[in-house]
């Protein structure tokens, strides 16, 4: 018997859904997937609060998302919001939103702050379903809006998890203001990013794993760019491997390009052209520790990430 189940996760960035029936082995079958570009942590970093304009975005997307588990019947939900509010002083203001939205679908149901280490753990078991144990040991990052999940594991579950204070959006507000930005602004976002992330491997000993695997939206347009793809389709970004040379060379273009030159790209979201630059920043980080601390020379990108985990937890 199978139980028909939604999924959402409220990044920084973007709301996305996943509605999916969950078997009695616990494998999920999608119905329905779907992302849409919200912003709702612009200005948190500097501002401390969620914007009223970013909350009523996120409503009428949640809204979209309520509309579509009612069309197709599902009978358990399940929201989390990550880094944007819990950074927000306001953010009961977007609670009350949720429940209001969420209790069409089921009574009293409402969005969750979840801890930085939940959601490294929701996203490893999203990530790995697919792929091989013997590829493991894995090391998973999740690269954000404005949080970026450091996990490692391997078939037995997750050893180690670190919720790093830095993503696409939180490093470009806070670096990259130039189009393009000026060589001191990569530098200074170069430095950013490597400060964070220091604080992330000390509490993930990445040596011994054997397979770095990246979700989320900038990993998977990293991926789409790479595979030259004149639009994006998930089908080819998913297990897609990228040779490390490569990645680091998609990421110095991006990082170059101004926002008409990104925009102009087949696969980039319009939703994502503002911030790739950053989220090309931090992988190269990433992609530079990853190499020199465990030897790793490619990125494997999912596609299936902490939606999954979210959809499986709810079994």
């Amino acid at each position: 018997m199978t139980d028909r189940v939604a999924a959402v996760d409220c990044g920084t960035n973007s709301i996305r859904l996943l509605i999916a029936d969950i078997g009695a082995d616990s494998t999920l079958t999608d119905v329905h997937r779907e992302m849409r570009i919200v912003r709702l942590g612009k200005g948190v970093d500097a501002t401390g609060q969620l914007n009223p304009e970013a909350i009523e975005r996120t409503r009428v997307a949640l809204a979209d998302y309520v509309a579509l588990m009612l069309e197709h019947g599902v009978s358990r939900v399940r929201m989390v919001a990550t880094s944007a509010t819990r950074d927000a002083s306001n953010r009961e203001d977007f609670f009350a939103m949720t429940q209001a939205e969420l209790g069409r679908v089921v009574p009293g149901a409402t969005a969750e702050v979840i801890t930085g280490d939940e959601e490294a753990r929701l996203s490893f078991t999203g990530a790995v379903g697919e792929l091989s144990a013997a590829d493991g040991p894995f090391v998973v990052v999740d690269l954000g809006g404005g949080s970026t999940e450091l996990v490692v594991g391997d078939s037995s579950g997750v050893r180690a998890a670190f919720s790093a204070d830095i993503g696409c959006v939180r490093v470009t507000e806070r670096c990259l203001r130039g189009n393009p930005p000026e060589a001191a602004e990569v530098a200074a976002a170069r430095e950013f990013a490597a400060e964070r992330l220091t604080e992330a491997f000390t509490h993930v000993p990445v040596d011994g794993t054997h397979t770095w695997v990246g979700v989320a939206g900038t990993m998977t347009t990293l991926a789409a760019v790479a595979l030259d793809l004149p639009e994006y389709d998930s089908a080819k970004t998913h297990l897609a491997r990228i040779a490390l040379p490569e990645l680091n060379a998609v990421c110095d273009r991006l990082i170059g390009m101004n926002h008409d030159e990104r925009a102009a790209l087949g696969p980039m979201h319009p939703g994502r052209v503002d911030v790739i630059g950053g989220g090309a920043v931090i992988t190269e980080v990433l992609a530079a520790e990853l190499a020199r601390r465990a030897g790793i020379g490619e990125l494997v990108v999912s596609e299936h990430d902490i939606l999954d985990g979210i959809a499986l937890s709810i079994a």
